[in-house]
């Protein structure tokens, strides 16, 4: 299935960021404690998973979200299998919001080795990419996580996310590569040395006709990733919160330019269960806007 053209003009050339709702078994409990749903308040996956998505859909569905300030925003597995307003998810994203539709495929992580957490194995992935293709989802996202400048790590992180990345392209689909920087590592810039330098060098391997964008820790020194934003082979490169508060977030990128956000967290701050629908609106309205101020600065 060939790449939708409006879609990726959009993600490489649009003003706005994108808004990972993407929060997997192991990140919902704290996801939804933030958003005011207690653990005591749901019994078991099926009930938790309702309740996140029930989040997810009052987001998605809120007049705040639409594609004049969100690009994108990447789904969950789960989420791939159920409805926003009653409509396919991925496709209510494009079709009635204009918002272009990516998926986790990651299954986590495996334990810390090499000062690196590398992603666990994805039993069924050629069947995965294929069901995404054919709901519509533009592309994917993957996950591993670096805590130390230690090279054999590194190289093992940025093999493994490029050799993904050639599976995922081969199936139709634009891979967004996360090789997340621990942003408490003690050496978090020489990590980014290494990191940007081990991109470089394996990006030349990359067809700019196939570009792949990339999921990037904030950097320590402003401007940092400028060749990756640059390079003819990445469509766009986008930042996680990585921990950070929104404000701290928005303001080291606004200090990136070419960079824009993909939060998560940082993008539900501030919004509660409790909240009426104007509150939540209202929240939610300005947060994506002081997002979209930063990813366009």
């Amino acid at each position: 299935m060939p790449i939708n053209q409006e879609q990726r003009d959009k993600i490489a050339s649009g003003q706005g960021f994108i808004a990972a709702l993407d929060q997997s078994g192991g990140s919902t409990p704290k996801a939804l404690k933030l958003y005011g749903v207690d653990e005591s308040e749901y019994s078991g996956d099926a009930e938790m998973f309702a309740a996140v998505h029930a989040m997810r859909e009052r987001i998605v569905t809120s007049p705040a979200f639409n594609g004049e300030r969100v690009l994108g925003a990447i789904l969950f597995e789960r989420t791939l299998d159920d409805s926003f307003a009653g409509q396919d998810a991925a496709s209510f994203l494009w079709d009635a919001k204009q918002v272009v539709p990516f998926l986790k495929i990651d299954k986590g992580l495996e334990d810390e080795a090499d000062g690196v957490q590398l992603m666990k194995p994805i039993p069924g992935l050629d069947e995965l990419l294929a069901k995404a293709a054919s709901k519509g989802v533009f592309g994917t996202k993957e996950r591993s996580v670096i805590k130390a400048n230690n090279a054999a790590g590194i190289a093992a992180v940025l093999d493994q996310q490029f050799e993904l990345g050639q599976q995922v392209l081969a199936a139709g689909l634009v891979p967004i590569l996360e090789p997340e920087v621990d942003i408490n590592a003690a050496d978090k810039a020489e990590i980014e040395v290494t990191m940007k330098q081990g991109l470089l060098e394996r990006l030349e391997n990359v067809d700019p006709a196939a570009p792949v964008m990339l999921k990037l820790t904030l950097p320590t020194v402003d401007g940092f990733f400028a060749e990756l934003v640059d390079h003819p082979s990445v469509l766009k490169v986008v930042a996680l919160s990585g921990g950070y508060s929104r404000d701290d977030a928005n303001a080291k990128l606004a200090n990136n330019p070419g960079i824009i956000a993909s939060f998560s967290r940082a993008l539900t701050e501030g919004l509660s269960a409790q909240q009426s629908d104007d509150e939540f609106n209202e929240a939610l309205d300005a947060a994506i806007e002081a997002i979209y101020r930063a990813s366009i600065a």
